[in-house]
């Protein structure tokens, strides 16, 4: 009862500080921010997959697959209420994880991580030659709206980071409630020992299809905040570069805490834009430089240092 009272408050106060952060933040961190954390939901994806030993490097198919339903939906079906999109955004990547999740469960290592790429490449080659879909272009994206309420503007912006911060908070207070369930801890002992864990009588198989469909909402989720923020979608959600950006951040931030892969997104992008703006020529390099050193002084990630905070509080 108590961790649920700490989640609870930890959950309002990132809340409140997001909300008012938002309204003091000028336009462009705003939109910064909105793809920080919508981004950070699909690299929590693969955060969920890695506390069980696994790696995907295909996390940009469910990020794809989110980004064009909603586009697709809004611009050909008439639906742009936002709550619309990402229900149906969902359910379509539950739908396309629960096909893909039990086959590539049975493997590891780099089987998982190339079967999981290959998928997001064929969705890649697949759109690319659609032309009814625009394409290598890609298509433009109507605006959302809110319930009726439709925002242009700097009002627009704030409300779809304010809609963006509430589902962040809300998925981050329920996965640390599940890594705290006994499926989590599983989780985590699959990455231990999966021998051990099949002799206590759990499914290691499971375990890891559960996770890749939860990693598969979580992807559709932020594909679908980060396609209506733009206002366009392309191929190159699904391309092999987007999914190693959303490996890159997990790598960064590490498998052992929820607020981390937020900060790490969030440094990502801030990192990105200010190295393209002055380093325009050799910003991955700048990306690249940063990745070794943490790896190099925080070997499990930022996570570690939040992990160390919250173990010395307790």
């Amino acid at each position: 009862m108590k961790a649920l009272s700490d989640i609870r408050v930890a959950s309002l106060l990132a809340l409140a500080l997001l909300i008012g952060g938002g309204l003091a933040l000028p336009d462009w961190a705003l939109f910064l921010m909105t793809i920080g954390l919508a981004k950070a939901l699909v690299s929590l994806g693969i955060v969920v997959q890695m506390r069980a030993g696994l790696v995907s490097f295909g996390q940009g198919l469910f990020f794809c697959i989110g980004a064009y339903v909603a586009g697709l939906m809004a611009n050909f079906a008439g639906l742009t209420d936002i709550f619309v999109l990402t229900g149906i955004s969902v359910m379509a990547c539950l739908a396309i994880g629960g096909i893909f999740g039990p086959l590539l469960a049975n493997y590891r290592g780099i089987f998982f991580a190339m079967l999981s790429l290959s998928l997001s490449m064929i969705l890649y080659g697949i759109l690319s030659k659609m032309n009814s879909l625009g394409g290598t272009d890609g298509l433009n994206v109507a605006a959302p709206t809110f319930a009726g309420y439709a925002p242009e503007g700097r009002a627009l912006s704030l409300s779809l980071y304010l809609y963006t911060s509430f589902i962040v908070v809300a998925i981050g207070a329920i996965l640390r409630t599940g890594f705290d369930s006994q499926h989590g801890l599983v989780s985590l002992a699959v990455r231990s020992n999966e021998l051990r864990v099949e002799y206590l009588g759990a499914s290691v198989r499971r375990t890891n299809a559960i996770n890749y469909v939860i990693s598969a909402m979580l992807g559709g989720i932020g594909g679908v905040i980060t396609g209506l923020a733009i206002g366009h979608v392309d191929p190159e959600y699904a391309y092999w570069t987007t999914s190693g950006e959303f490996v890159f951040v997990a790598i960064l931030a590490g498998y052992l805490s929820i607020p981390a892969v937020f900060a790490a997104s969030i440094i990502l992008e801030l990192v990105r834009s200010f190295s393209n703006l002055y380093f325009p020529n050799t910003w991955q390099m700048v990306l690249g430089v940063f990745l070794l050193v943490i790896i190099l002084t925080l070997p499990n990630g930022l996570g570690s240092l939040f992990h160390r905070r919250r173990e010395g509080g307790s």
